[in-house]
């Protein structure tokens, strides 16, 4: 059954992480009668057990609630800044977007970050003021930091308590009475707009859609604009929160389209749909590419599993097509694979996914952006390791990524965040306030907020700090290469790209970190690191002594040294053929923060 258009109500939940946007989505589902009291489980749309765990929404999931004869298609979003294109995108999908803030913590950064896409996005927002059942809740001060925000009135504020689910009937009559129905053009010829893809491993590439124009009915042959690919649709629905096919979806309405295509890479986010035998003749703005911008190295622990991890990675990838990979070889690490993220949250939900659903042993090593080189030469490389570097003597110049930032923090955790900046190399560029909390946006070299920066953030806040930045622009920078030896032997795998001014400073920090993982040996072992084959700083792990004269009893000091030395000569041969057993944990020795 399809409905009128003007009954037709597009929305989406914007939030920073944690202020209970899951936990609303559930409340609405559950006072619309979509799901029944008994199929109610916490965070309903998040279907991954990783999501359960961390409390966050990673895959954003569409469904479809009948209120009075209305019909509402809500469209939860991530709310991380790795996934902020896919929530952009979610918002092109929608007319309305409820600001979900929760009212013991005020307005964080990736809810400003989200805001200012909703706004840019044209849609009408309303305000929810979420926890206010809780002791810590100040509704007045949190009110206000709304008001200045959006510019409404405090009494367009809605108050619920997405737990309780108090005041949650007054959203759905909001939505209702705000959210303009879609707009609808009769002669346009099809368009849709894909907001999320995913891979079933029964039914291929299952897209989820917004009709913007005309309409695609089952079987229907399909066009992606951007990709290229051509496929069939063959089943369309709505989701409720379950699969529900229909004869066809018709514009201004949210979907799946089940498609014959093989991997979703074919169909990227941002792409518009168009039919093979009456094409439009331009996609729906705003499509980019998204591409990764932290890349590590993924190595199995026995070099049996290297194939089961490509197999793993491939599977992966079908799901989430902003995951690129190469394969890499490593002198100590055997055979692995180079993969691309969107961020250090996207990294680490990939790797417990591998170690989790796949059962992979894995060794990951430090995380590192990509670099531009402009050789003497004019040829220009793009590389994703520091091991990849050519030789400095060939080397021009070399760009590193920087990044816009914002912190939201309360103001009087002003100073230790500025110096946190200024110790990353980077620069404030304005300073604001809102009522007590104040707002940094400042700019900073990716590479330098990779490792920790986010932990001290939070620990020189005292967990009130919040974080949200994009990829700006690369510059040229006097950067150089650290190499690390262990037994004179160098380790591709740790080398790291840094500022010339931290070179020596990290090279210290990082052999003393090594020195206390890399277990003793039979013989002396020389932790170095060096740039430009020059050695800038030496640590040494001693060697076990075994204590060789305990069968000597008594007699001449002689017999002593002569089995003493016979003992050094053997070190001294073990250290020509020692071979230095280095643990897994050392290449991820630059994310240790003692």
């Amino acid at each position: 059954m399809n409905m009128d258009q003007d009954r037709i109500r597009n929305f989406c939940i914007i939030a920073h992480i944690d202020h209970g946007k899951s936990t609303l989505a559930d409340r609405l589902l559950e006072l619309t009668g979509t799901v029944s009291r008994r199929e109610m489980k916490e965070q309903l749309l998040d279907k991954m057990d990783l999501e359960r765990e961390k409390g966050i929404t990673i895959k954003l999931a569409p469904v479809r609630m009948k209120y009075r004869d209305y019909e509402l298609n809500l469209i939860d979003t991530p709310g991380h800044v790795d996934f902020s294109y896919e929530v952009s995108r979610s918002l092109a999908a929608c007319e309305g977007a409820l600001l979900v803030v929760d009212a013991t913590q005020g307005i964080q950064a990736q809810t400003l970050a989200n805001v200012y896409l909703a706004i840019n996005a044209d849609l009408k927002i309303i305000p929810v003021l979420n926890k206010i059942d809780l002791p810590a809740a100040d509704t007045n001060k949190v009110g206000a930091e709304i008001v200045n925000l959006l510019g409404c009135k405090a009494e367009e504020i809605l108050h619920v308590s997405a737990k309780t689910g108090l005041g949650v009937e007054a959203v759905l009559e909001r939505i209702v009475k705000d959210v303009p129905p879609p707009k609808i053009q009769p002669d346009h010829k099809t368009r849709a707009l894909i907001f999320d893809s995913y891979f079933d491993d029964y039914r291929g590439v299952i897209l989820y859609v917004r009709l913007v124009d005309g309409a695609i009915n089952k079987n229907s042959m399909i066009h992606m604009m951007a990709s290229g690919a051509e496929g069939i649709a063959l089943e369309v629905g709505s989701l409720t929160p379950n699969m529900t096919p229909l004869p066809a979806l018709k514009n201004g309405e949210i979907g799946y389209i089940v498609t014959n295509l093989k991997t979703s890479r074919d169909a990227h986010v941002g792409d518009t749909i168009t039919l093979t035998n009456a094409p439009a003749d331009d996609p729906l703005p705003g499509y980019k590419e998204v591409l990764p911008f932290v890349y590590a190295g993924f190595f199995p622990e026995s070099n049996e599993d290297y194939q089961a991890l490509k197999d793993a990675i491939a599977k992966l990838s079908l799901n989430d097509s902003s995951l690129q990979f190469s394969l890499e070889n490593s002198a100590i690490l055997g055979f692995g694979v180079r993969i691309g993220f969107l961020g250090l949250l996207h990294l680490d939900i990939v790797r417990e996914r591998l170690e989790r659903e796949y059962g992979l042993e894995l060794v990951v090593t430090n995380p590192s952006t990509d670099y531009h080189i402009l050789l003497n030469s004019g040829e220009e490389l793009d590389i994703k390791s520091a091991a990849d570097l050519p030789d400095p003597t060939f080397i021009k110049e070399i760009k590193e990524p920087w990044v816009r930032g914002e912190i939201v923090l309360p103001k009087e955790f002003i100073g230790p965040i500025m110096q946190l900046i200024a110790l990353k190399r980077g620069r404030q560029s304005n300073l604001s306030y809102v009522e007590d909390q104040a707002l940094i946006s400042f700019e900073a070299p990716l590479a330098n907020l990779l490792t920790d920066f986010y932990d001290q953030l939070k620990s020189l806040s005292s967990g009130y700090g919040s974080f949200n930045y994009e990829l700006g622009e690369y510059r040229a920078e006097d950067l150089v290469k650290v190499d690390f030896l262990v037994a004179g032997e160098k380790i591709d795998a740790l080398s790291v790209m840094v500022h010339r001014s931290e070179a020596d400073a990290l090279g210290r920090e990082t052999l003393a970190k090594l020195k206390e993982i890399i277990p003793k040996q039979n013989f002396k072992v020389a932790l170095q690191s060096s740039v430009g084959g020059k050695i800038i700083a030496r640590e040494d792990i001693s060697a076990y002594r075994k204590d060789v004269t305990v069968g000597l009893y008594g007699g001449d000091v002689t017999r002593k040294r002569k089995v003493l030395e016979k003992q050094k000569k053997g070190k001294q041969r073990l250290k020509k053929f020692g071979k230095v057993d280095i643990p897994s944990e050392a290449f991820f020795v630059m994310m240790r923060h003692d």
